[in-house]
């Protein structure tokens, strides 16, 4: 007799009891208390933390975007999307999927339970499609700001590149989640042929039997993981290398800008913490889905571990869901800002100490870039060897994640020209 323990489980997926699932050859299904499982009461606190996180934050994100037409540029686009697919999930799945370790039965019935699984999909792909274009976009904004195809400078035509963008995202995500909005139905976990419990399942079994389970699980793992994770990874690394590496060759007046050089250098090493946040959340998820569907003895190897192991995956995975908006609170002052007056009621501070120095920073960075168009404004060739000393006003104005005051020496500028 094969002895199991019931796992009620997401682990991106609403899989259950580690033998019986994928196994008939099982023949019986020792249930243990629900009591008696310590999962049973940390999950349902862990998921309403992320549910009033992922609310508030990822709420306070869209309504920023929506209420604030200067903070619709073109990266904050991008944050507004991961943020709405982000809200979705929190709304349709963490409510529900919740409770998978504290009832023995899915209680929903299958339209929740597709529901459930569709909008999992859609927000991770959302999301991890999103981040690349992010990446790439923040990459030829550091690295290259002159550019004509990134989308930073605030046009219309990088407006609608950048809403093209968007809307293939969302296209993408839709059509892969499209397989668990079919597929995803309650199944049966039966004992002696005597159905005991049942659970939410994306992987019908008269789809291509156990083989369309193990297909579904590489093609997430490479589609939305390894290969997004490279390619960002990439990205950012080159645009940290840049934005170090630029700060000694900075000419003249630039390079006396102490606070300007610790700017850059603190985006660096918060892209990166980006990537890592994103590669630790997942990680765990699709180690186990790996194991457990390709792994011809994973039934056998199954212990505490794996277990445990699971349910870290299968809590992380939801974290994601409520990370950015906490992430761009503590790195972004433009927005943690506005979610210290739509959340905590602080009215926001207007000084001119503050101001005039950022507007006399604007000025005199494009006081010099006004003297060499002046200088070279009927010679072709001077006016393209001009761009190396304007690139680091544009790297610096444009910076999304260094400081409060980034958007503000932008706006500035804005006006000024």
């Amino acid at each position: 007799m094969n002895v199991t323990t019931k796992t009620f489980d997401s682990c991106g997926f609403n899989t259950t009891n580690v033998s019986d699932i994928c196994d008939n050859r099982t023949n019986q299904t020792v249930v243990f208390p629900l009591e008696t499982r310590p999962e049973t009461y940390f999950v349902p606190v862990i998921f309403f933390v992320i549910f009033v996180v992922g609310v508030l934050g990822n709420g306070t994100l869209v309504m920023i975007f929506v209420r604030h037409k200067h903070m619709r540029n073109v990266p904050n686009t991008y944050i507004f999307s991961l943020a709405l697919a982000d809200l979705l999930v929190v709304i349709t799945s963490v409510p529900f999927t919740s409770i998978i370790y504290t009832m023995e039965s899915w209680p929903w019935g299958t339209l929740v339970c597709k529901i459930s699984e569709t909008t999992k999909d859609l927000s991770v792909a959302v999301s991890v499609f999103t981040l690349t274009a992010l990446s790439a976009d923040r990459f030829f904004a550091i690295v290259d700001p002159l550019k004509k195809f990134h989308a930073t400078g605030g046009t219309r035509s990088a407006k609608r590149i950048t809403i093209g963008t968007t809307v293939i995202v969302w296209i993408l995500s839709l059509l892969i989640a499209l397989p668990a909005s079919v597929g995803s139905h309650i199944k049966p976990i039966p004992d002696e042929e005597n159905p005991i419990f049942s659970v939410c399942y994306p992987f019908p079994s008269n789809w291509m039997g156990d083989n369309y389970a193990k297909m579904m699980v590489l093609l997430k793992f490479f589609i939305l993981y390894l290969i997004p994770l490279i390619i960002i990874a990439t990205f950012y690394l080159g645009m940290a290398v840049s934005l170090i590496t630029s700060t000694k060759n900075m000419p003249g007046e630039i390079q006396g800008i102490e606070k300007q050089i610790k700017a850059r250098k603190k985006v660096a090493v918060t892209v990166l913490i980006f990537v890592a946040v994103f590669a630790v959340c997942f990680a765990p998820i699709h180690i186990f889905m790996l194991f457990f569907y390709l792994h011809p003895d994973s039934q056998e190897l199954y212990n505490d571990f794996w277990h445990y192991f699971r349910i870290t995956g299968f809590c992380l995975a939801y974290m994601n869901y409520c990370a950015n908006p906490v992430a761009l609170y503590f790195v972004s002052g433009a927005f943690r800002k506005y979610f210290n007056q739509y959340l905590f009621c602080k009215k926001p501070t207007r000084s001119r100490r503050s101001t005039y120095p950022h507007q006399h920073t604007s000025i005199s960075l494009l006081s010099v870039k006004r003297n060499q168009v002046s200088i070279t404004r009927n010679d072709k060739q001077a006016s393209i060897n001009r761009s190396p000393d304007a690139l680091p006003m544009q790297e610096t104005t444009i910076a999304l994640l260094d400081n409060g005051n980034a958007s503000e020496r932008s706006h500035s500028c804005n006006k000024i020209r």
